[in-house]
């Protein structure tokens, strides 16, 4: 199946995507982290604290984004997978569907050629 990815380029194109979005992720963090400073007043306190909420629940979010992410990469490793066993079995059936074929073919040749033999004489003759 050429237009399927070996496994093998499928694993280095995910660990590459990995490693990519894990540099930025600790970029984004890095950059957040020295962006922080003392409240000044309450409303930047409470500015403050409803950012940190809203970080907290997007963290929580792009978690479970990866997670499904990785949940669906083993999916389709498993389709893929099970679409080589079904192409192979396949494959297997038509070939013992082509010998049966040809086995039926020879029986028959065979019992035509014994009904043409002319009877052979029998003992009570």
């Amino acid at each position: 199946m050429s237009f399927l990815k070996t496994r093998e380029s499928a694993e280095i194109d995910t660990s590459a995507d990995t490693e990519v979005e894990g540099e930025i992720r600790e970029f984004v963090r890095r950059d957040v982290v020295g962006l922080r400073r003392q409240p000044e007043s309450d409303s930047e306190l409470v500015a403050n604290n409803i950012n940190q909420l809203l970080q907290r629940v997007a963290g929580t979010s792009v978690q479970e984004i990866d997670k499904l992410i990785t949940e669906l990469q083993t999916l389709r490793d498993t389709l893929q997978s099970e679409a080589a066993r079904v192409q192979r079995e396949i494959v297997e059936y038509a070939t013992l569907s082509q010998a049966a074929l040809q086995s039926t073919k020879i029986i028959a040749e065979s019992l035509t050629h014994w009904k043409k033999i002319p009877d052979a004489p029998s003992l009570r003759d």
